[in-house]
């Protein structure tokens, strides 16, 4: 059964000198500011739709890759995943870099950046930004 998921951005004012806030509605976590400056130049305490992408595929590889290496009988013990977006103004999102440090046991190095691999190209997220070039960094951690 689907399920939805919802946020809400309130903004006021012109792209360049406006603002809004972002408010994720179904969980009720919180509301965050977004502005122009925020996206393009230093965050000043702002976040963006690039950082919120990042959140979001980072949390939706670390699910697909945790669940890839239990059902190989290789479950993780812990997963550190980051996603950096890069956004050039003018142009757009240029490519999303993921990467994960693993503790498994009982798994290669060369198996887990397979199954890295996997989880890269089956994750939800990732095949919603198919348009992006999306790369990964995967190692056990030693």
């Amino acid at each position: 059964m689907p399920v939805t998921r919802v946020a809400t951005t309130d903004w006021e004012g012109s792209l360049f000198e406006g603002a809004g806030r972002v408010t994720l509605d179904s969980s009720g976590l919180g509301t965050y500011d977004v502005s122009w400056p925020a996206r393009s130049e230093e965050p000043g305490g702002k976040t963006s739709p690039e950082e919120l992408i990042a959140a979001a595929h980072s949390a939706c590889f670390s699910m697909a890759f945790s669940n890839g290496l239990a059902k190989a009988g290789t479950p993780p013990t812990s997963l550190k995943t980051s996603a950096a977006v890069e956004f050039t103004p003018g142009t757009g999102i240029t490519g999303i870099e993921l990467t994960v440090v693993g503790v498994v046991e009982g798994i290669s190095e060369d198996d887990f950046v397979a199954a890295a691999e996997a989880a890269k190209e089956g994750c939800p997220v990732s095949k919603a930004l198919a348009g992006t070039t999306i790369t990964l960094k995967a190692s056990l951690a030693s």
